[in-house]
């Protein structure tokens, strides 16, 4: 039987999502509905992408019995609302980046989620990349020895995008970005909780973070440097220094397809889209939907390669990182 997807917002992430989905056999995955606040946007997005049900509210789509999973495309500010509908409706929920406004919020989700006993995870795409499940590989097998240092970097000029630079939106570069260098850290050191934390940045006029620099240290000595940024272009690479060697994933380091171990580099090539994307690399979504399908058919309520306690750490980190840089948004003290 096809993994039957409700896709809930119709904004450009989304339409990444339906086209990903079309590299992937039809007999695994179906997207069924597509939900919008606006019917008349709806109907247009499910004629473009062959989708049979659009609706003009997200309720509709939490009523409906036939769907499998939730893929939750809508703003960073509206994921702890819309998610929580979802999870209450007994829907298992993909929700996109960052998984809510703070690590009070995830754990509302979370906890939701194992009360109404559904799937959840956070759509950190980058992990179900080939090219991560390389590195996870190659870490396990200590192939560079003993890792002594992470860097990851990742900087877009992106200052003319409204829910990038406004608060009411969600904006700044650690919500939409930053999360991207701090998951691959937590990822390198296996979920574990830094030590020490030490941010700095530089605020916009709206009070989000324009640029941020993050320096984290872990046990036995082992650091990690990120740095992101919503107005300079960086190199947007990560790379793992050890005791025998290094691994460098080349930039886009958040959906990569090279990777460079002890100057060997590989290509790991994607599907080709079939219809024009919003966003680099994006046919890499259905390495995610397979995983979100695999993990269903295995009855698991969550995924090993992005756990909901390192979604809660990541939170808590982002927290602790906003807290230094003094970003502070209404959702922080409701």
């Amino acid at each position: 039987m096809a993994t039957r997807w409700g896709l809930c917002g119709a904004g450009k992430i989304s339409n990444d999502f339906s086209v990903a989905m079309k590299t992937l056999p039809p007999g695994d995955h179906q997207i069924a509905v597509i939900a919008s606040r606006s019917l008349e946007r709806a109907k247009e997005f499910a004629k473009k992408h062959g989708i049979p049900e659009a609706y003009g509210s997200y309720e509709e789509l939490a009523n409906n019995p036939d769907i499998d999973i939730v893929y939750l495309g809508v703003l960073h500010t509206e994921h702890w609302r819309v998610g929580l509908l979802f999870l209450n409706a007994g829907k298992n929920v993909l929700c996109e980046k960052p998984f809510a406004m703070n690590s009070r919020q995830v754990k509302e989700l979370v906890t939701a989620a194992k009360k109404n006993k559904v799937f959840l995870m956070e759509a950190i795409w980058s992990r179900c990349f080939p090219v991560h499940a390389e590195v996870r590989r190659l870490l396990a097998e200590e192939v560079v020895g003993e890792v002594k240092l992470v860097k990851a970097y990742f900087g877009s000029p992106q200052l003319h995008i409204p829910r990038s630079v406004e608060k009411e939106l969600g904006g700044g570069a650690l919500l939409d970005i930053g999360v991207y260098c701090l998951q691959f850290v937590l990822m390198v050191f296996n979920g574990e909780r830094p030590e020490s934390i030490q941010a700095t940045g530089v605020l916009l006029d709206s009070g989000v973070d324009e640029s941020v620099v993050v320096v984290m240290k872990f046990s036995r000595n082992r650091m990690a440097f990120c740095s992101f940024s919503i107005a300079a272009r960086l190199p947007n690479d990560a790379v793992i220094s050890g005791t025998e060697g290094s691994i460098k994933v080349l930039g886009p380091m958040h959906c990569p397809t090279t990777l460079v171990v002890n100057d060997e580099e590989t290509e790991y090539p994607l599907p080709e889209p079939g219809l024009p994307l919003n966003f680099t690399n994006s046919t890499g979504l259905c390495y995610e939907a397979e995983e979100v399908r695999r993990c269903l058919l295995m009855g698991l309520k969550e995924s090993p390669r992005m756990p909901l306690a390192e979604s809660i750490l990541l939170t808590e980190i982002m927290d602790e990182i906003r807290k230094q840089v003094g970003v502070v948004f209404s959702q922080d003290s409701q």
